[in-house]
Formats: structure tokens, C-alpha cells, sequence
């Protein structure tokens, strides 16, 4: 069984994360079992500017993942940042935390939600989403994909209500026009791949 220990910064990702994670795992390879334990919390300003915090919430996922020699992912909305700049360097800073552990590291350009309007056509229905809605040509573009959500809504997106339910049902092949998405995708893909 592979184990992995999610660190996530958003309350909606505690329960899409591994949902998520799932569903990706069953597309690489359903006949390999995964146990995605419950993702660690962490505060996006904290974790990325205070280096102790950083060590402490890096380090107690690092023991979990090491206990079943698992697999840290940590997974942040990558807001205005260079995911290919600011990616390196975390996973750099999270590998000199805990050495001989193996660690990921996944930011959504620009949050999750855009990995949602990269496949919003296979939305269409949820929550009130238009039935002829379509993915914008360059999602990634949206720097508020929550807003984008929410106007097609006939209420306010709330990741904590709407992130796992279009978690399983979002498409996973139309998402993976968005590179961040694709990168996750094919990590989750070569860890569990016969």
C-alpha cells in the first residue's frame, strides 16, 4: 500500500485533497492501493515565511510519512508566484527538513479552483453551473478562479461546501490543460504506476 501525508492550506482541500488523490490513483492504476491520511492544515503566510513553523509542520508529516515509508505531497495555491520558481525551492527547504524521506511538491497556478475552470465543461449542472458552460481558453489567466466560480453561480462559491463536490466531479483529462494540474497528475501517476 502506498501512504501519503498531505499538507494543505485550505479547509476545502482537507476533504478534495484526498479525494482527489484517490481518483487519481484509481486512473493510473486501479489495482494499487493507496491510504491518504488526514492532510495537515497549514497557514499559507506562515508556512511559507516563518522558517520553525515551516520545519514543524514539514517535520511531523515527514514522521507520519517515514512510519509506513510514505510520501509527503504538499499542496499550495500558488497565487502570483512562478510555480517552476517557488516550487524547487520548497521542496528544496521541506527535503532539508527530513532527509531520506520522500517528498512532493504541488502548487496550483494560481489556486485549485482553476484546475476547475481548466474542465468546466464537465461541470456543467453542479451547483447551479450554467448547462452550457465552457472552459475559458487560458484559465489560468483567472487570478480569483473562486470569483469566476461564483458568477456562474447562483451563489457565492465557498470552498468548504463546493471543493469536494467538484473534486469528484470535475474531468481529469480536460483538466490537464492546466500545467500544475498536469504536474500532479503525472507525479500521482509515477508513484503508483505498476
Amino acid at each position: 500500500m502506498i501512504v501519503l501525508v498531505p499538507i494543505v492550506e485550505g479547509h476545502g482541500e482537507m476533504q478534495a485533497l484526498p479525494a482527489l488523490l484517490h481518483r487519481l490513483a484509481r486512473k493510473a492504476n486501479p489495482a494499487q492501493p493507496i491510504r491518504v491520511n488526514a492532510p495537515i492544515r497549514v497557514k499559507a503566510g506562515s508556512f511559507l515565511n516563518d522558517a520553525d513553523y515551516f520545519r514543524r509542520q514539514v517535520a511531523l508529516a515527514a514522521a507520519k510519512a517515514a512510519q509506513a515509508q510514505g510520501h509527503v505531497l504538499i499542496l499550495l495555491d500558488c497565487e502570483d508566484d512562478c510555480p517552476a520558481t517557488r516550487g524547487p525551492e520548497l521542496l528544496r527547504r521541506a527535503q532539508a527538513v527530513r532527509a531520506g524521506v520522500s517528498m512532493r511538491v504541488f502548487l496550483a497556478y494560481r489556486e485549485y479552483e482553476t484546475w476547475f475552470i481548466a474542465a468546466a465543461a464537465s461541470l456543467r449542472g453542479q451547483s447551479g453551473l450554467p448547462d452550457d458552460l465552457v472552459a475559458p481558453e487560458d484559465p489560468e489567466r483567472f487570478r480569483d478562479a473562486k470569483g469566476w466560480l461564483s458568477e456562474r453561480m447562483p451563489h457565492s462559491y465557498d470552498p468548504i461546501v463546493h471543493q469536494l463536490e467538484f473534486t469528484r466531479a470535475f474531468d481529469l483529462d480536460q483538466a490537464l490543460r492546466n500545467d500544475s494540474f498536469r504536474r500532479l497528475h503525472d507525479q500521482v501517476h509515477h508513484l503508483v504506476a505498476p
